[in-house]
């Protein structure tokens, strides 16, 4: 009996949205960690400008943006990619090409997602969907307008992917990484025993940061590293405080001015 075989093209599509959903999930789950929150479960429920029914509506089409994305590039490439599955995988190949993605998608996000910040059409049309979620939570981590989406997310993996040189089998792993690297920028906890939360500096407190009105002009870096934020003057650093009321916060180390 001939047995069914799924590509790597087609898992390297589908994996990362079942592992968002699956990891999202979790965050659920786990209930509000009050004392590991960001902000209070009131502030969620009140200050955040759209429901959690549209959210989830706007992750699923972005989604779907990203699977035709996805099946597009690697039809395109899909000869390059048959060669390129019999090239050196050593760890120290993977490594590379790992950190090579890494730094192409951060460099992509950055100066894409800092000028949707200054360009006021951009902002006001397309970016301002992200930022209806003033206090941010897991599943709401890619919720965009899908040209948005489309723009950063999808053109931006794909840029990664080719310039890094992986194979659709090894970029499974980096965009399912990538995603698990998302959601937990966009989780509302700083949890102590997150090792992502440790490793990173652009973590879900530094990016919670980026989310509110102070600090909408700074903390554009995701969703890796915070270097084009420090070489470029828009890094924010902050403290992590205990809120009077539980939790904690956040709080810029230094004054914003308009520029």
């Amino acid at each position: 009996m001939m047995g069914f075989e799924v590509s790597d093209q087609l898992l390297a599509t589908f994996v990362p949205v079942v592992v968002y959903w699956v990891y999202s999930g979790i965050y659920v789950l786990m209930g509000s960690f009050d004392n590991y929150r960001l902000h209070s479960k009131k502030d969620e429920d009140e200050k955040n400008l759209v429901s959690r029914g549209t959210v989830v509506k706007g992750v699923l089409l972005q989604q779907t943006f990203q699977a035709i994305v996805a099946i597009f590039v690697f039809t395109v490439v899909d000869n390059s990619g048959e060669v390129a599955s019999e090239q050196n995988t050593s760890p120290v190949v993977l490594v590379r090409q790992f950190l090579a993605a890494m730094v192409t998608l951060d460099t992509w996000q950055y100066f894409m997602h800092r000028y949707m910040h200054q360009n006021k059409f951009l902002y006001r049309h397309f970016h301002s969907h992200h930022h209806r979620l003033v206090v941010p939570y897991a599943f709401g981590a890619i919720y965009n307008h899908p040209l948005e989406g489309l723009i950063l997310d999808t053109i931006g993996g794909a840029i990664a992917f080719l310039v890094s040189g992986m194979t659709p089998r090894v970029s499974i792993f980096f965009f399912s990484f990538a995603t698990i690297k998302t959601v937990d920028d966009h989780c509302g906890l700083m949890l102590p025993w997150n090792v992502l939360h440790v490793l990173f500096k652009n973590n879900s407190a530094y990016h919670d940061v980026h989310h509110q009105l102070y600090g909408s002009k700074y903390n554009f870096s995701q969703p890796f590293f915070v270097m084009w934020d420090k070489i470029l003057g828009t890094y924010m650093p902050y403290s992590l405080e205990k809120r009077a009321d539980g939790g904690l916060e956040a709080r810029p180390s230094k004054e914003c001015k308009d520029e």
